[in-house]
């Protein structure tokens, strides 16, 4: 099975919202775990960033923070 590409988008801002990646939803620990991640840990771990982009995004709006 190949391996699931990184969730980096290059961005790598961690100043802002509970320190997560503004980029990607990561946090640091995570995007180092990433190459040692089982599969199925990836999978629930994309759900999660997906969750994470999402509120960010919302907090953004409403609260109209920039990062």
């Amino acid at each position: 099975m190949k391996r699931q590409k990184s969730p980096c988008t290059n961005v790598c801002d961690f100043s802002h919202y509970k320190g997560w990646c503004a980029g990607c939803g990561c946090t640091r620990q995570e995007l180092k775990d990433w190459k040692h991640m089982e599969p199925d840990n990836i999978n629930e771990l994309q759900e999660k960033l997906q969750k994470r982009m999402d509120q960010m995004a919302k907090f953004r709006t409403e609260n109209k923070w920039k990062g």
